[in-house]
């Protein structure tokens, strides 16, 4: 049976628990997490947390005002062909981004973002070109992927606080750059209120 989004959250979820716990280590989240959104089918999804109890979200855990879960929409793509994009400033993030620059540049700042959900994965590919990520100095920052010719670079964070954010990056470059990092001085200060006040 072919895998939904839905299904694929379902199983992220778990993965996400499990490294909170300390079931498993970030490399190894961050390689399911990379095959979670390569499954094409539920049979190559259940694999992937049969070896991981299933645990729900815990509400009494939460100190963060994560938004209410919804099922995934489609992934917001960011594309540079010859040119440049560019996404910041406060706007809400989704749950997975593709970005891919072709001989452009875009960059990615999450610096003022709203994160609606714990878990957020951008797929990046550069050919040729050059995608930046820059996230707050408090949240959890993984990634995996490889340069042809070419730089892949994330410098993992993680974060005092197991609630906070986690962002992902995956993809590869050729010929062209890849980059994901904390931007100085920035921190989400105090994601509770700031997203009480904004979802009212």
């Amino acid at each position: 049976m072919r895998a939904s989004d839905a299904d694929r959250d379902r199983i992220a979820d778990i993965l996400r628990d499990a490294l909170a716990e300390g079931r498993i280590d970030a490399e190894e989240h961050s390689e399911r997490i990379d095959a979670v959104y390569r499954a094409k089918t539920v049979g190559e999804l259940e694999p992937l947390v049969r070896d991981l109890p299933a645990t729900n979200r815990r509400p009494d855990s939460v100190s963060y005002a994560y938004g209410p879960e919804e099922a995934a929409g489609p992934a917001e793509n960011l594309v540079a062909v010859f040119s440049s994009s560019t996404r910041k400033g406060r706007w809400r993030v989704g749950r997975r981004t593709n970005a891919f620059s072709l001989f452009g540049n875009i960059e990615i700042d999450l610096t003022e973002a709203l994160f609606e959900q714990r878990l957020t994965v951008i797929n990046a590919t550069a050919i040729f070109g050059n995608v930046e990520v820059r996230v707050p100095e408090n949240i959890s920052l993984r990634g995996s992927g490889n340069g042809v010719f070419g730089n892949f670079d994330v410098h993992t964070l993680e974060a005092a606080d197991p609630e906070a954010p986690v962002v992902v990056v995956n993809g590869y470059s050729v010929f062209g750059n890849v980059e994901a990092k904390p931007k100085r001085g920035r921190r989400i200060a105090d994601l509770h209120d700031r997203l009480r006040k904004h979802l009212g």
